[in-house]
């Protein structure tokens, strides 16, 4: 999801694409530890994701 999709949302949307996300990652490093995922890039890309969403939860709850 790029910066410009996460402005878009609604702060419960965000919250919720935010849970998605955190779940989602638990799976993939579950999978990973058990066998090597085919595209370990994955796990980044997921990582990144919950770092762009709490950061634009956190930027909306400052202001």
């Amino acid at each position: 999801m790029k910066q410009s999709e996460v402005k878009e949302l609604s702060v419960a949307e965000l919250q919720e694409e935010l849970d998605k996300s955190r779940k989602a990652y638990a799976d993939l490093k579950m999978a990973h530890a058990v066998s090597p995922l085919e595209n370990p890039i994955q796990l980044r890309h997921v990582r990144r994701n919950i770092a762009r969403l709490a950061t634009e939860l956190t930027k909306r709850e400052q202001q």
